[in-house]
């Protein structure tokens, strides 16, 4: 990974999931909330210290680092590389992943439908997704529940008087 990339879920924030439930695999329960419960990012560099990249380096030495890790990937007998996948794979079924994958994707689900994902959803219907993602990434609160309710209310009658 690029040192610069960003990687990270803002949605987390408000309107979504992560469906993969990877983050818990890879960076244990404490980083994986923090990353769900914040919706931030991480740099290249301290997505690599934490596990959600193998390394990271300048991206102008990315192409290569890649061409030399696939090269040296490439040289292990497919068979090998075919039973070494199976068994790391196994070991995440068993620890859970597909069940833990479900209940996410469920869940992301309801977060786009709960009252405080309509809400969001209508706010940037109302005043533009572009507004809407800088509301949800600027660590602001987002309404819940009845107060949730109460400005979808608001933010539909504006979307009508604009003709949205």
């Amino acid at each position: 990974m690029a040192e610069d990339a960003r990687i990270g879920y803002m949605p987390t924030r408000v309107w979504g999931c992560p469906t993969t439930a990877m983050w818990t695999f890879r960076l244990g329960f404490a980083r994986a909330k923090q990353l769900m419960f914040t919706g931030d990012t991480l740099d290249g560099k301290m997505a690599a210290e934490w596990g959600l990249a193998n390394v990271s380096v300048p991206l102008e030495e990315l192409e290569a680092a890649t061409l030399k890790l696939a090269n040296r990937i490439a040289s292990v007998p497919s068979s090998h590389l075919t039973m070494h996948k199976m068994v790391v794979n196994q070991v995440m079924l068993t620890m859970g992943l597909e069940q833990t994958q479900m209940m996410a994707t469920v869940f992301d689900g309801i977060t786009r439908h709960n009252p405080e994902g309509m809400w969001f959803r209508r706010y940037a219907q109302a005043e533009g997704f572009k507004a809407a993602i800088e509301w949800r990434d600027s660590g602001s609160p987002i309404p819940e529940g009845d107060e949730a309710r109460e400005k979808i209310r608001e933010l539909e009658a504006l979307i009508k008087a604009k003709g949205v």
